[in-house]
């Protein structure tokens, strides 16, 4: 099993905007000395503690300050973009890192991003269907260009001059393009099916319970075989909040106290999704009261979090609920103690994975 790690990322409001993005740098730099084989970045451009606005501008600052890891958009939010720039961006990022660039996209979450680009009262999941048909054209197909669609028709065809190169949009490092890797959220998800159809490799989401997660697998095998492809539990990713510590006492403060980062974490995710009509994410059982998804009940069930043995121990219990994947995505938390949140990256990648791997 791989180890990976993703960002959103998610910091107190209150936090200096130039601080956390160091923060957020480290992190993956730091993964990267430790022999994490991905990071992905996440994006929002209207979220003051998700600040990261542009994954793909973030992910070119580190193209000198990492050596072997795979970088990742987590995710481009396709609607909120137009097509012919993703397909240019994605592809000058994908050369100048020369091939370590994996293209996560979505239709993007959030609802003020949706928001302030228009898009509120349109069909996002069309306009991501349409923008990612158009890139892959873009990629696969010469110049000039005669893309038609709803949302977007994209052409180079009254200035297009081939021997000068005006009117051709570059193509990526990878042949015939990155690595396309979605997030999937709603347990028993129809979209992983779609996604799998296409030969796009799933991460599951770390705030799903783990009978929800293990929902995923079967839903990717099938989307898998009618697409023609054989569903492999390797390109399988499952996230996961967890926390490594030296000493128990310190896992539990630090993983589930209330002055710990995972405490901000699950309480700003609880606010948005539930605030979105969406406590049944929460639930290990969808008969569960709304009252009873606790902040207290959530941190109890989705957080791994003790001394390396008991870390191990926790993860091969999940694993016998979600069943075998490929890659486990360690959730990064904001750094209220950078000793620690350090070095539960260390304990994970240098004692941990060994230990799930023997």
């Amino acid at each position: 099993m791989k180890l990976s790690m993703f960002t959103m990322p998610l910091h107190p409001p209150s936090r200096d905007f130039t601080e956390v993005l160091k923060e957020d740098r480290d992190a993956v730099i730091l993964a990267d000395h430790l022999g994490f084989e991905e990071a992905f970045i996440g994006e929002h451009i209207t979220d003051k503690a998700e600040p990261i606005t542009s994954s793909l501008i973030f992910i070119s600052s580190l193209i000198e300050s990492t050596k072997k890891i795979k970088l990742g958009s987590g995710t481009v939010n396709l609607p909120n973009n137009h097509p012919a720039a993703v397909a240019a961006q994605v592809a000058m990022l994908d050369n100048m890192l020369e091939g370590r660039f994996l293209f996560g996209i979505s239709p993007g979450g959030l609802l003020s991003d949706a928001e302030v680009f228009g898009n509120l009262d349109k069909d996002r999941t069309e306009m991501f269907v349409e923008s990612i048909n158009h890139i892959l054209d873009i990629w696969s197909k010469p110049a000039p260009y005669s893309l038609k669609g709803k949302y977007w028709n994209i052409t180079t065809e009254q200035n297009f001059v081939e021997e000068t190169g005006q009117g051709i949009i570059v193509k990526p490092f990878q042949d015939p393009h990155p690595p396309i890797v979605v997030t999937v959220v709603a347990p028993f998800s129809k979209g992983i099916v779609s996604a799998a159809e296409r030969g796009w490799e799933p991460i599951s989401a770390n705030f799903l319970q783990p009978n929800w997660v293990a929902s995923h697998w079967p839903m990717y095998k099938k989307g898998c075989e009618q697409g023609g492809f054989d569903a492999d539990p390797s390109n399988w990713r499952v996230a996961k909040s967890i926390f490594v510590a030296d000493d128990e006492k310190t896992a539990q403060a630090y993983g589930k106290g209330s002055d710990g980062p995972y405490h901000f974490y699950f309480k700003q995710i609880m606010k948005k999704l539930i605030g979105n009509g969406r406590p049944d994410l929460f639930k290990h059982d969808r008969d569960m009261a709304d009252s009873d998804v606790t902040l207290d009940y959530v941190l109890d069930s989705l957080v791994i979090c003790g001394t390396v043995d008991s870390v191990v121990e926790q993860i091969e219990a999940f694993k016998e609920v979600t069943g075998e994947f490929g890659t486990l995505v360690y959730a990064a938390h904001d750094w209220v103690d950078p000793e620690l949140s350090k070095r539960s990256m260390e304990l994970m990648a240098n004692e941990v994975m060994p230990k799930l791997n023997r």
